[in-house]
């Protein structure tokens, strides 16, 4: 049995370095005055993802991200540690989307590069945003069961669950989920506990950053694909013909990473970017918080009544 499994993966900005430049005046955030990062939830669903390749010989696991031509980083990071290829969804018109534009063009390349794809994993949110919506928007849009908060995938089965996609709606990968032949079960951290879930294939999971961490880059690996280059990364004017050791890009077609615009999806541009976006920032500020305007309070029902009263008043709350 071998898998195809498709990892959506995030550059995002370091936000342990925000300063007064991390947002631009649109409300959007400034990506170029800030360190880029693999994003790390991003990295424990990889080796969710890479752990299903040992298992299952012939898995190939495919990592879609979407994002400037630096974003093609990510792809290579992953397939230092084991990931077989991947794609930039790249486009200006992709620019400024929030997290329902951004799962409508995921979903639309998904159908484009992928259509038979078993699996598709990502982190349960990303550090830039914390909305932790795009993944289960993903599924939606493609008509896929989903499981959230995945701390570890267990088992795969040939057993197809009954009855759990009833009034679901058949989706447009493998013809719908009914035909599926393979079901998994995966471990949930919840508040409160932990839970044991069973889903048939193909379906979306949401990894924790609390699952197991990602492998390190294999030595090998990095020698191998160090030089792989999506078409967005190439001076402008030039092509891959005229970079040192064109040669080996010729005879090692893996070296370029897949590179897909929104035409290439057959993307509608009014659901891409920020004409896609409803969500609208109103203010940025920076909040430093002082010692100062610390207090401490008690359990009592008069602090507790204060504090609430207070929260709501500066609109904290409500």
């Amino acid at each position: 049995m071998s898998l195809k499994i498709v990892v959506l993966a995030k550059q995002v900005p370091d936000t342990r370095n925000v300063g007064p430049d991390a947002m631009t005046p649109e409300g959007t955030v400034n990506r170029s005055a800030l360190p880029a990062i693999f994003n790390p939830e991003d990295l424990n669903a990889l080796e969710q993802a890479l752990r299903l390749k040992d298992q299952f010989p012939g898995t190939t696991v495919t990592v879609l991200t979407m994002g400037p031509g630096r974003a093609a980083e990510v792809i290579r990071e992953a397939m230092y540690r084991g990931a077989d290829g991947g794609y930039l969804l790249t486009d200006r018109a992709f620019a400024g989307a929030d997290t329902l534009a951004t799962s409508y063009a995921l979903a639309t390349a998904i159908k484009h590069v992928c259509p038979d794809v078993d699996l598709i994993i990502g982190g349960r949110q990303a550090i830039d945003g914390d909305t932790a919506q795009v993944g289960p928007q993903v599924a939606e849009k493609l008509g896929l069961n989903q499981i959230t908060y995945v701390e570890e995938i267990q088992t795969l089965s040939n057993s197809p669950l009954k009855g759990v996609n009833s009034g679901k709606e058949a989706s447009p990968l493998r013809g719908g989920l009914e035909g599926s032949s393979l079901s998994i079960t995966v471990k949930r951290h919840i508040d409160g506990g932990v839970e044991t879930v069973e889903s048939p294939l193909p379906c979306v999971l949401t990894v924790n950053g609390s699952a197991a961490p990602c492998r390190p880059r294999n030595v090998k690996r990095v020698m191998k694909y160090k030089r792989c280059l999506a078409p967005m990364e190439l001076p402008q004017g030039t092509g891959f013909g005229d970079l040192p050791y064109a040669a080996e890009y010729e005879k090692k077609p893996y070296l370029k990473l897949g590179q897909l615009s929104c035409a290439d999806v057959n993307a509608d541009l009014q659901q891409c970017g920020l004409a896609g976006s409803p969500t609208k920032v109103k203010n940025v500020e920076n909040i430093v918080f002082k010692a100062k305007e610390s207090k401490v309070l008690t359990g009592s029902d008069d602090d507790v009544n204060g504090l609430i009263k207070e929260l709501l008043a500066s609109h904290t709350i409500g």
